[in-house]
Parts: structure tokens; C-alpha cells; sequence
């Protein structure tokens, strides 16, 4: 046999071959994304209730190093929650006179704001979450001070049947209401150096409400003096008032749009054969009009065959051929936590499908409540997204 003589740039050939042989297996052997995956969201979302990390400078920050650390690249914190907003607002303290939640760590600073500096610092997009939407506790200030705005069930009450009693929803048809939540998203906008606004399943309607004297009278004036039906899941009292919604989801977009044109719009509802008959939302109708630029729905299913029905459902399916589409994926509740081989399964379902990425409700659930420690919890995440990737950009729709 000849022996084959390697001069000095052959071997550094052969060397940079066998290197980056070994480097792609590596990549495909801890990383389960799909090859032609160039980016994924990585999303996380950041509330205050049963986490503490928004409340002082400290753990906020400590928080964005942890995920930074792990990959991600995209944060969703709170910003309307429990009839308050978190950061100063002008528009808050002139509606109900509190300017923001009167939690002590949220005073003296400005929590957002320091979102988005260490966030943009660590290379994470910030996303502020609209999360309560149009609901706010029964005995809220804003509840207390604007009681026309509140709407109802058919029998007077201002609280869901079957909900929590302690929760009113704002009418989403009175014009007032309107401005005071347009007023609130684009106060955001106009002040803070974001990559988008989120809204979720609250930025609708249970079916049981609309019922309030003003719907009433304006039902009455589009339909010849006739009464709404009695029956709340009538399907045209349905579409009547998902129509208002879609107007107004309309005149939210274009109000955004007219400040920052590059501030993305995104929502996280529920399934949509929940989401309309018993909210509402029709946001199909509104991902298939150009209101929404990413689509995060909340498939909080623990059932793998339950979970994968959602994600091959038609709507999902045309929007995300359309726009990114990430799956909200429950990483746990206090309570109720979620088993890490559930949440590495899911992951993996939804990058098999090609979806635009995962977001984990929330925070705190990532590390705490499970059956496996903090730390072990955390290694497992390492090796989800154990190489970094930036988000997708929006469509242009």
C-alpha cells in the first residue's frame, strides 16, 4: 500500500474539515430545532403576582442575566394588572387619580423603564403585556370612579356567573373606555423605547356581559328599537359584538402605528373555538386583517394528543403562514406545576411543526414548584436552547 505524503496545507485542510464536522454534530445532536431554522422566538413572560422579580431593580435584573443566560431573547412583563398600571402614568392618575400600583417596591422608580434599558443592555426585545385588558377588581378606583363604564349580565350584575366575583370588566363598546385604554397603550409607546405591545385572552369579553343600559341602547339603534337576545351565546349577538371588538382592535392598531409604525403588535388569546363563541375575539379575523404581527396563542394543555390538535388546527395553521406564530406553552402555576419532560415535549412538537418559537407563562414557573430541582430545571432549559437565536422579523401585512 503507497503511504500518502500530507504536506503542512493539507493537514490544515483536513484539521478545519474535522473540526467543522464535529461542530455540526454537536449542534444537531443537543439542539432539537429544525436545520432550516434560522430563528426562533424565545419568549418569556414576566408578571407580579406569585414573583417578585418586578419589584426591585435587583431582582429584575438578576432575572434578565438568568434568561439572557439561557438564550432567550424576548421578555413579556406586565404592565396593566389588577386595575393598576406599573410604571408612572399620566393617563392612570387622571382617569382614577393613582398614577401607578401602589406596591412598595414599584415606588420611587420606574419599573418599565428599567425593563427596557437592561433588557435592550442583554440583548432580550421587550414586549410590555396590556395583561388585565378590560378587566379590574370590583373594588378598584377605577371600578369606584367611572361606574358607567362597567358592563353587565342580564340580570344586573357586574361580575361573570361562575367567575371570579371579584373581577368587573370595562365595556369595551363605550367610547370613553375606548380612549382611556387607547390612551394607556399609546402613553406606553409614545414614552419607552419598545419592540411591541401585547395583548392576550382579557382583551375581550366574557359572553355573559354586554347587557349594560349602553349596549342595550346602542344594539337598539343598529336594529330597529329590538332587544339583544336573551340568550347570551345567540350566534348574532355573538357576531355583533365581536364586530365592535374588531373595530376597535382596528383603531388600536392604526393609533400605534401613527406613533411608531415599527412597534409590533402582538396577541396571545386563547384557541379560537374558545376565544369567539365565549369571549368574543375573533382574532382570526383580526390576524387575517393585519392587526396582529405575531400570534402567541395559549395552548396550556398538559395532554400531548390534546396539545398537538391545537397546533394542527386551520386557523393556527393560516396564520402561520401569514405572520410568526409562537405557542404559549404553561410552564407551571403555584399549584399546579407543569413536569419538565411535558415542557421539552412540547418544545420539541412545536419546532417539528415549524413554528416561530415558544413562550412560557411565566417567570417564576420556569425554576420554581417542580417536581426537579431549581438547578436541574435550569440544565434541562440549557439544552433546549443551548445555542443563541434571534427572533424572526415581523411580515409586513
Amino acid at each position: 500500500m503507497t503511504k500518502t505524503r500530507y504536506t503542512l496545507p493539507k493537514l490544515l485542510i483536513l484539521l478545519v474539515v474535522a473540526v467543522s464536522v464535529f461542530v455540526a454534530i454537536a449542534i444537531s445532536s443537543s439542539s432539537p430545532i429544525p436545520a432550516r431554522s434560522v430563528t426562533e422566538i424565545r419568549g418569556v413572560w414576566l408578571t407580579n403576582v406569585d414573583s417578585n422579580i418586578l419589584f426591585s431593580t435587583t431582582g429584575l435584573t438578576q432575572a434578565l442575566d438568568r434568561l439572557r443566560n439561557l438564550n432567550f431573547n424576548t421578555i413579556y412583563p406586565t404592565v396593566w394588572q389588577g386595575g393598576y398600571t406599573l410604571y408612572p402614568s399620566r393617563v392612570a392618575e387622571e382617569v382614577f387619580g393613582i398614577s401607578r400600583d401602589p406596591h412598595p417596591g414599584l415606588q420611587k422608580r420606574d419599573m418599565l423603564s428599567e425593563v427596557v434599558r437592561e433588557g435592550h443592555k442583554r440583548e432580550l426585545k421587550v414586549i410590555p403585556w396590556f395583561e388585565f385588558g378590560f378587566m379590574a377588581p370590583i373594588d378598584s378606583e377605577l371600578a369606584k370612579l367611572h361606574p358607567n363604564w362597567l358592563t353587565q349580565t342580564q340580570d344586573g350584575s357586574f361580575t361573570k356567573p361562575g367567575g371570579n366575583p371579584e373581577w368587573v370588566w370595562l365595556n369595551p363598546f363605550h367610547p370613553e373606555v375606548q380612549q382611556f385604554i387607547l390612551n394607556l397603550v399609546t402613553e406606553i409607546v409614545k414614552n419607552y423605547d419598545i419592540d411591541g405591545i401585547q395583548f392576550d385572552d382579557h382583551f375581550g369579553l366574557p359572553a355573559e356581559l354586554g347587557y349594560d343600559p349602553f349596549t342595550v341602547k346602542l344594539f337598539k339603534e343598529q336594529h330597529q328599537g329590538q332587544s339583544p337576545p336573551e340568550n347570551p351565546l345567540d350566534t348574532y349577538w355573538v357576531r355583533w359584538r365581536a364586530d365592535q371588538l374588531n373595530k376597535l382592535m382596528e383603531k388600536v392598531f392604526y393609533g400605534v402605528k401613527a406613533i411608531q409604525e415599527d412597534c409590533l403588535i402582538s396577541l396571545s388569546p386563547n384557541p379560537l373555538h374558545f376565544a369567539l363563541p365565549a369571549y368574543l375575539q375573533d382574532w382570526f379575523t383580526w390576524e387575517r386583517k393585519g392587526w396582529i404581527e405575531e400570534l402567541v396563542p395559549q395552548i396550556y394543555r398538559s395532554d400531548m394528543s390534546h396539545f398537538i390538535r391545537e397546533l394542527e388546527r386551520a386557523e393556527i395553521e393560516l396564520a402561520k403562514n401569514h405572520i410568526p406564530v409562537a405557542i404559549g406553552i404553561l410552564s407551571g402555576l403555584k399549584n399546579r406545576p407543569t413536569a419538565t419532560n411535558i415542557l421539552e415535549e412540547q418544545v420539541k412538537n412545536v419546532r417539528d411543526r415549524h413554528f416561530a418559537g415558544v413562550c412560557f407563562f411565566f417567570y417564576e414557573s420556569l425554576w420554581n414548584w417542580a417536581e426537579d430541582s431549581p438547578e436541574e430545571r435550569e440544565n434541562r432549559l440549557k439544552k433546549l436552547f443551548s445555542h443563541k437565536f434571534n427572533r424572526p422579523h415581523a411580515a409586513k401585512v
